[in-house]
């Protein structure tokens, strides 16, 4: 096929676009790096730097004609969604249009979008939580995303645009930004490798879903084949707390560095694990890898990263 990956230079895009690259598709990577890596550019993908909520955006998806596009290209801090809701609202949904728009009075064969499981739920008391429980996102990234979802399925109705919304989980692993607000994992495992104390906000009890990386690019892959359309959380069900993470990063890595302290942020889940029985039975997926063994890689390629950076 002829794709199109937004954000194909993140975290989770790069690792997509390497997959789709290796079983001969032709892809083409649409990133403005400000949170991307050029590092994480697949030499085989064609590269296009540009805003996603350009109208720009709309000239490239028609001049390419793709088959496919994941969007992957977002807002992805809760935390500044509650400060700044213009900038969320402008690249989550915006951008969003755009390539919405560019693709009209084109037959489009799939769109998946990187939606989100941890922050559109919302204050749930059904954990883990099923695609049917009452979306009611907290935060305005979650609203973002939600419409996302809308707009999509607006377009399925009047368009036929065949889409997969994939809600995801906590994704940790290789290539995530440690110094993102989005990524705890990440921001732990090099504070304490570097011999720093990371900042636990909260209590440290608030729960989360954390998925490998291995596994997600796995849900997206498959989602560009399934014949069933539609919304599917992608994560493990399980529920993990920050000071339960905390402690096992300790114990891999091998340091009794403690934890500095913050107030609680606004804007963020208390507990969150979503149910994945909805994957399982439609997309033929289920989570592989369990949180210490991703844990151990996830600091096996944060040591290399060092090393590299200090060599």
């Amino acid at each position: 096929m002829n794709i199109l990956v937004t954000g194909g230079a993140g975290f989770i895009g790069s690792h997509v676009v390497d997959v789709l690259v290796k079983q001969k598709h032709r892809v083409t990577v649409l990133d403005d790096i400000s949170s991307g890596n050029k590092a994480f550019l697949n030499s085989s993908a064609r590269f296009v730097r540009g805003k996603i909520e350009a109208p720009s955006t709309v000239a490239l998806v028609k001049q390419l004609k793709p088959d496919a596009i994941y969007h992957f290209a977002a807002q992805k801090d809760a935390r500044l969604s509650v400060t700044d809701p213009v900038l969320d609202a402008r690249i989550n949904v915006l951008g969003l249009l755009q390539l919405i728009k560019g693709t009209m009075g084109r037959k489009l064969k799939r769109f998946v979008l990187a939606s989100t499981g941890g922050a559109i739920y919302g204050g749930a008391t059904t954990i883990p939580t099923p695609e049917t429980y009452p979306a009611h996102p907290l935060s305005p990234y979650g609203v973002s995303k939600l419409a996302s979802e809308h707009y999509l399925n607006a377009y399925r109705e009047v368009g036929g645009l065949p889409f997969v919304a994939l809600r995801f989980a906590n994704v940790y692993g290789p290539r995530q930004n440690p110094k993102s607000e989005a990524g705890v994992i990440a921001i732990f495992a090099r504070a304490l490798l570097c011999g720093e104390r990371p900042t636990i906000f909260g209590d440290g009890r608030q729960t989360r879903d954390y998925v490998y990386i291995d596994d997600v690019v796995s849900a997206c892959v498959a989602a560009l084949t399934t014949k069933h359309l539609g919304i599917y959380n992608i994560g493990t069900g399980v529920e993990t707390s920050l000071q339960d993470v905390y402690n096992k990063l300790q114990e891999l890595i091998g340091t009794s560095l403690s934890p500095k302290r913050g107030p609680a942020q606004r804007g963020e889940e208390r507990r969150s694990a979503i149910a994945i029985e909805k994957a399982a039975e439609f997309l033929n997926w289920e989570p592989e890898i369990i949180l210490e063994e991703g844990l151990k890689k996830t600091i096996a390629w944060q040591c290399a990263s060092l090393e590299t950076r200090n060599a």
